[in-house]
């Protein structure tokens, strides 16, 4: 194996540099969205519902502090703005409460897709690069031809070459595929978020109506 790195020439470099960082990528997002897939965002918002049904507000921004997931973290900047709220009318519930779990969605989400934007760029300069790596090759092999009349030389020349494609390829293969599915974990989160911020949010404008 790394006698066919080295006979890929200094192309290899940033292809090898690629794999690494891909790799670490796909460390850091797995361990990420396994922790956070061990939490019951389901459980979590019913419990969630009984601390408010009951008035307990302190108990549910406990619940919300102890869990630590991007849905948590959500309803809980939204029940922080709740309870610095005066005036608590349907109006100022679901611009100011509202408005606090948006801003902080944004930045929950944003975590979750952390570094995804690097798997995203590997997929794409991998090919591009084992190209280029394959490109330069065959000019160094061509320029052979005029030294050599012998096509074995100009066959390993070739075949040396194409070690950077075959490399690219892998590489991004091995960034996209994850790429695509911790995007799709990354878009559930994103849709839980939506629906539990709602479910609270509807439940304080609802309460906020009987007083």
């Amino acid at each position: 194996m790394l006698d066919t790195i080295i006979k890929g020439g200094g192309m290899m470099i940033p292809l090898m540099t690629c794999s690494v960082i891909t790799l670490a990528v796909v460390i850091d997002r797995a361990v990420a969205f396994y922790k956070n897939h061990q939490l019951d965002t389901r459980a979590l918002r019913a419990q969630l519902m009984r601390h408010l049904q009951r008035g307990e507000m302190r108990e549910a921004a406990l619940l919300c502090v102890s869990t630590p997931s991007p849905v948590a973290a959500v309803l809980l900047a939204g029940l922080q703005s709740y309870n610095k709220l005066e005036k608590r009318t349907p109006e100022n519930l679901r611009l100011s409460v509202g408005e606090a779990m948006e801003d902080h969605s944004l930045h929950s989400i944003s975590a979750v897709e952390k570094h995804l934007w690097l798997l995203q760029t590997i997929g794409n300069a991998a090919p591009l690069l084992g190209m280029a790596g394959t490109v330069i090759g065959m000019i160094a092999s061509f320029e052979k031809l005029g030294e050599s009349s012998d096509p074995k030389v100009i066959g390993v020349g070739i075949s040396i070459a194409l070690i950077t494609t075959a490399a690219g390829l892998l590489i991004a293969l091995a960034a996209v595929i994850p790429h695509s599915f911790f995007g799709s974990r990354a878009e559930e989160i994103e849709l839980e978020i939506g629906e539990a911020s709602s479910e609270m949010l509807e439940f304080l404008v609802h309460e906020s109506d009987k007083v």
